[in-house]
């Protein structure tokens, strides 16, 4: 996610790793690469310029800790900044509450909905959803037939084109839930009878909270968007949508600096799982290639067993095929095997695009592949010659050379697990810093 932004950042911090002075001139030349990636990546001028002087302000005149030298001072400055132009994660509490949500049209407000409500049910807590967009053909088919498959009751009438009398009865329908969700109607733009009408539900409903819908592929019109909702209803967080694709970002990021609140969540995936509860130190380390090993270890305790992958084996590259296949099982129920590697610390590391290429389709091959080997083979595939090949290729109803790929990748996903133990190489070992984060944030 915000693939562009990522490497520039990293790119910047990089190349201030590599100078052996650190002085006016490297910070000046640092804001400066800092300023073009943001820029680049639709954040707000205007915030970018503020974030600007606060680097240089503090990296120039701040007396250097204890402990630290002057090129981890600087960028420790940086991180800390770029958590600040995020905002501090808005508290969400598993207890009755009503969440009301705001979004322009094609935003993803309908999906996230959905996915709201499955995050709060896997949680315990008794869901329910109102459909009150009266604006969109097909918005209650959508959100019904979503909340269906997790047995979320969702409570609407296509034919009724008054959403105010459709949330009345929504409540009075759902009052006996935890938790209540309103997805209201977004159209193409901020027209007046959008907003008035977003003013009297919220009165009706006394929403809780408010959350702003926003799609990350928003350029700079998004901090007018977050403005004119929040002046309307006062939004108290922002859930940033499509983060998975190429978008760039920035405007969503800018928004939430508008509305003076904190991202909830951020919708990485196209299934009803991928909403991921926001944590900006973790999200600006990842940024950075520092990783979150916060958000991987919550993932993975909800997705998979602890007998289901050996931790210690993968990250030393020490596994066979065997252990390669389950653990790849065990990662795709995490989700994307791209959005599990951005949450270890990389450092400067870059990964092979081929790492992130075995399918769903792909792993059944590999265990049809697998099932045709013996298990001396599996546990070792040093010993799978060319007449071996062939055998298992005969065994499997595939050809040697898709044995060979199979190989091929799990040798690529043996040196690259042996290359994180390391945090990347190089001078400079973002792990390293993260250690002297811990205790100077």
């Amino acid at each position: 996610m915000l693939d562009t932004l990522s490497t520039s950042l990293k790119d910047a911090l990089k190349k201030l790793a590599g100078k052996t002075v650190i002085d006016r001139a490297a910070v000046d030349e640092l804001v400066k690469d800092l300023q073009r990636a943001l820029i680049s990546s639709d954040v707000n001028v205007k915030l970018v310029m503020e974030l600007s002087k606060a680097i240089r302000t503090r990296s120039l005149d701040e007396q250097l800790p204890k402990g630290t030298n002057v090129r981890e001072h600087v960028l420790r400055i940086v991180y800390q900044e770029l958590v600040r132009l995020v905002w501090a994660s808005t508290d969400v509490k598993l207890e009755p509450q009503t969440i009301l949500m705001a979004g322009l049209q094609g935003s993803g407000k309908t999906t996230t909905t959905a996915k709201l409500a499955r995050y709060f049910q896997k949680k315990g807590m008794k869901v329910g959803v109102i459909c009150a967009d009266t604006f969109r053909p097909g918005a209650y088919d959508q959100i019904s037939t979503l909340c269906a498959k997790i047995n979320v009751p969702c409570f609407g009438n296509p034919l009724e084109k008054d959403a105010l009398k459709l949330t009345r009865e929504g409540l009075e329908r759902l009052k006996d839930l935890e938790l209540v969700i309103v997805d209201t109607q977004g159209r193409h733009a901020l027209e007046t009878d959008l907003i008035r009408e977003i003013i009297e539900i919220n009165v009706i409903t006394k929403a809780t909270h408010r959350w702003l819908i926003i799609d990350a592929a928003l350029g700079q019109q998004a901090s007018e968007q977050a403005r004119r909702f929040h002046e309307a209803i006062d939004i108290d967080g922002v859930i940033i949508t499509k983060m998975d694709g190429t978008a760039k970002g920035g405007g969503a990021l800018s928004a939430v600096a508008e509305t003076k609140s904190g991202i909830v969540f951020i919708g990485s995936g196209e299934t009803i799982e991928d909403l991921e509860r926001f944590n900006p130190d973790g999200f600006i380390s990842r940024l950075l290639g520092m990783g979150d090993l916060k958000a991987l270890l919550e993932r993975a305790e909800e997705a998979i067993k602890a007998d289901e992958v050996d931790v210690n084996a993968m990250m030393k590259g020490k596994f066979t095929l065997r252990d390669m296949y389950k653990q790849l099982e065990a990662l795709n129920k995490m989700g994307p095997l791209k959005q599990i590697m951005g949450m270890l610390p990389m450092g400067n590391m870059e990964l092979p695009e081929g790492v992130y290429d075995v399918t769903s389709t792909k792993m059944v091959r590999y265990r049809i592949i697998m099932d045709s080997m013996t298990a001396g083979e599996l546990d070792d595939p040093a010993l799978i010659s060319s007449s071996r090949m062939q055998r298992i290729a005969r065994g499997a109803g595939s050809t040697p050379e898709e044995v060979r790929e199979l190989l091929k990748y799990f040798k690529m996903m043996q040196r690259t697990l042996k290359g994180l133990r390391g945090g990347g190489g190089g001078k400079f070992n973002m792990q390293r810093l993260m250690k002297r984060f811990s205790g100077m944030q």
